[in-house]
């Protein structure tokens, strides 16, 4: 099976895996999200009302102050951080972001992470290697490149 693999800097290290969440537009978790909630609360944001908890999220950049990191460690605190995040433009505020929070995190990727990834993708992301991999597409105008799936019924019999 093929899949997209970008390849990067790390910022922080560990192994995530799940979906997607993109935005083009930075997010600013001080004034931007619910900590208790984990959903984006920033006004006119194309994200507003989506949430971030387990999601991988990827973003050109953070926005804010210092207060991101306590955000951040808000969200974590409270089970609702993303599982890793991938920032194009990688500042002070992101990189403590995600050590506070202790999620991976990758930057300065060899592709543009906005263009190449899309919500709904399931991703791989590794902030020990840099790598980011893009296993599934979930987009239908794209190509699939969906698991093989093993469906079990009642008694244990396959159905694949």
């Amino acid at each position: 099976m093929n899949k997209l693999v970008l390849h990067g800097r790390k910022m922080y290290g560990g192994v995530a895996e799940g979906r997607a969440l993109v935005s083009r537009q930075g997010i600013a978790l001080c004034a931007g999200t619910d900590p208790f909630t984990g959903n984006i609360t920033e006004r006119g944001h194309e994200l507003q009302g989506q949430n971030i908890a387990g999601r991988i999220l990827v973003m050109p950049y953070g926005k804010g102050s210092s207060a991101f990191t306590k955000f951040a460690y808000g969200l974590w605190l409270a089970g609702n951080a993303p599982a890793a995040w991938i920032i194009r433009d990688a500042n002070p505020q992101t990189a403590l972001g995600s050590v506070v929070m202790g999620i991976p995190a990758v930057t300065n990727l060899d592709q543009d992470p906005i263009s190449a990834i899309e919500t709904g993708d399931w991703l791989r992301v590794d902030g020990d290697k840099g790598i980011v991999e893009v296993i599934h597409y979930w987009t239908k105008g794209r190509r699939q490149l969906a698991p093989q799936r093993l469906i079990i019924t009642e008694g244990g019999k396959s159905n694949s």
